[in-house]
């Protein structure tokens, strides 16, 4: 999957941002402000981590050992 510099770069503010905001938060605490920001980005990076396994998962094939490809089964 291609994800284009813009959008990377857009990503790793975000990660920037939540390590900065756990820095801070350990050192001196947050306001509400700050801690409502925190909790988002942490959202938005938790989703967009689950959505980069899924698309990973759905491309997984097992081997038998007969040669045949068998695509990865959802869990339940």
């Amino acid at each position: 999957m291609f994800i284009s510099d813009e959008r990377k770069n857009m990503e790793q503010k975000k990660v920037d941002r939540i390590n900065f905001l756990a820095k801070k938060s350990k050192a001196e605490g947050l306001t509400e402000e700050e801690k409502t920001e925190q909790a988002e980005l942490r959202k938005e990076y938790i989703e967009s981590w689950r959505r980069g396994v899924r698309q990973t998962l759905d491309n997984v094939y097992i081997v038998e050992k007969d040669g045949s490809q068998t695509k990865l089964k959802k869990s339940k």
